[in-house]
């Protein structure tokens, strides 16, 4: 990948550390999932999933501290509590399902059933790609590093190119 490096020791520039200082760990991914199923209740999660009602509440709790998850008392029943995905929970889902189609190519080697489908043509989905301003599919040996300085427009329109380095730097 490209000339200049991503400096690896500052941490602090870069998404990846906490990213997964937010999700903890595969017990985090699982509630994460179930919640993209419309799992929302404690009791459900503990079933759903199979996990420790201890740690369950450990990870609902660093899920909600982080704002993946919002916590709100029932409608129907305020002793119950329902979990829900936030704005920020629902960003996850790019990295949820290219982390699912990486394990079923590299982990079960087996596509999943039921498939993920597009609701409008009921069609499965293609895999999650990185892809380039233009929508061209690029692979790792298309990528660089380069400063967000140094990225000049290749339109007249700056805005796009500002929209753009910003979204990425929120990778």
């Amino acid at each position: 990948m490209g000339e200049l490096r991503e400096p690896l020791q500052q941490l602090a520039e870069c998404g990846l550390p906490a990213a997964l200082e937010a999700m903890g760990e595969r017990w985090s991914f699982m509630i994460l999932r179930a919640a993209f199923n419309g799992v929302r209740h404690f009791e459900e999660f503990l079933s759903e999933i199979s996990i420790a009602r201890n740690i369950l509440a450990n990870r609902l709790t660093r899920l909600t501290e982080s704002g993946i998850l919002h916590r709100t008392p029932c409608p129907d029943d305020r002793r119950k509590v329902e979990y829900r995905l936030t704005e920020k929970g629902l960003d996850l889902l790019p990295a949820m399902i290219a982390l699912r189609q990486w394990g079923e190519k590299w982990g079960t080697g087996v596509l999943s059933n039921p498939v993920l489908v597009d609701d409008r043509d009921r069609q499965p989905i293609l895999p999650v790609t990185i892809r380039s301003h233009d929508e061209r599919v690029l692979g790792h040996m298309d990528l660089s590093w380069m400063n967000t300085a140094d990225i000049k427009p290749i339109s007249s329109d700056t805005d796009e190119v500002d929209n753009r380095v910003r979204k990425l730097s929120a990778i």
